[in-house]
């Protein structure tokens, strides 16, 4: 348990105005613990409150994991029946107090179990989303925090380095994806990727979150590559296209133009620029070269314990950066039913401008 990042959440708790925040298994559960607990149909549940002694609820078989909290986390644990966890949860909520509480929930992850439990135990208590709370207490990473993830870039890295001269013309992008994966574990990721890896080859690669297909590599594809690692919780997010054998010249010309873009996106990076303008930073750049209207996402997302979290990079979030930020910066031109192209980077926000974490060439290299 992390208890200076139990302080920090404290403090977000009083600044938005509740009375307590609840967790379960999930990034800021990790965050706050350093356990990665499943989450399944047996709850683990953290609950916060503005100041009394934080709780946890969990089965009898992960009670000993937090065992070193000693007095300083209240531990309620349950047996495997019915009973036996209402009354965990019960014992808990009593110690926290009964009255009217207004408690903090993560809406993309709390589940309607745990609320049905803690609505049954504390009737009065009322849950609301906590976005704007949980973003605050995550979104500037620490040392340690940015260590992991130079950490999993280079891992991501070293992984497409060895998977590279695998490739060749015939290969599906199921067996593709399958190589990139075992190099990722072998170059030291912890088996939980922050996703599974896009390989997307020819018309595939026109669509942004394509699946890897049974569809093999062909002369003339353009093959674009997005993977990550994950080291300690944290993870990376790279993406990089190359050109299967010759390519139509206007996909050289498509690959120079997502090229300039990302590099007037990541200069556009520094304290005070706010989301929006380094979106145009990168964007212009595509709708001056007369591609602007296949360039169909945001710029970027925040990248850390999570594949996508804040802050957003894109057109109208005038959020401005401050140092200790991670995201990507990761313009694409997508030619619907033809051929696409991406480049991403991983940045940190310094006190004085940007750091890119990625290093990798971002040529249009040939494989095959």
């Amino acid at each position: 348990m992390n208890f200076e990042r139990i302080d920090m959440l404290r403090t977000q708790i009083e600044i938005y105005g509740f009375d307590g925040a609840v967790m379960i298994p999930g990034p800021t559960l990790f965050y706050l613990t350093g356990q990665s607990f499943h989450l399944m149909e047996r709850p683990v549940v953290l609950i916060v409150p503005r100041e009394k002694t934080p709780v946890v609820i969990l089965p009898e078989m992960e009670s000993d994991r937090l065992e070193a909290a000693g007095t300083a986390l209240n531990v309620f644990s349950y047996g495997e029946d019915d009973a036996s966890r209402s009354a965990a949860f019960e014992q808990a909520t009593a110690m926290i107090g009964f009255d009217q509480r207004l408690i903090a929930i993560e809406p993309l992850i709390f589940r309607y179990l745990e609320f049905d439990l803690l609505s049954s135990s504390a009737p009065r208590w009322e849950f609301q989303s906590g976005v704007e709370l949980f973003t605050a207490l995550r979104e500037k990473k620490g040392p340690s925090e940015i260590e992991a993830m130079r950490k999993a870039v280079d891992i991501a890295e070293t992984a497409l380095i060895a998977a590279l001269p695998l490739i060749k013309i015939g290969m599906s992008e199921h067996d593709l994806a399958a190589e990139l994966v075992v190099q990722l574990l072998r170059a030291g990721s912890e088996p939980e990727l922050p996703f599974q890896p896009i390989v997307a080859s020819g018309p595939n690669s026109a669509l942004p979150h394509s699946t890897p297909t049974e569809r093999m590599l062909a002369p003339g594809d353009v093959l674009i590559l997005d993977w990550g690692a994950r080291s300690n919780g944290y993870i990376s997010d790279i993406t990089r296209t190359f050109a299967v054998g010759d390519v139509d010249p206007e996909l050289n010309l498509i690959h120079q133009i997502v090229l300039e873009a990302n590099a007037a996106g990541r200069a556009a990076a520094r304290p005070g620029a706010t989301c929006h303008a380094v979106d145009q930073a990168a964007r212009q750049v595509i709708q001056e070269a007369g591609y602007g209207e296949y360039f169909i996402h945001r710029t970027g997302h925040g990248i850390g314990l999570e594949a996508h979290e804040p802050p957003n990079i894109r057109s109208g979030e005038m959020y401005a950066l401050e140092p200790g930020m991670t995201f990507t910066i990761e313009p694409g031109i997508y030619m619907l039913g033809s051929a696409g192209v991406r480049i991403e980077d991983n940045l940190l926000i310094t006190n004085d401008g940007q750091e890119t974490l990625t290093s990798l060439d971002r040529t249009l290299d040939v494989v095959g």
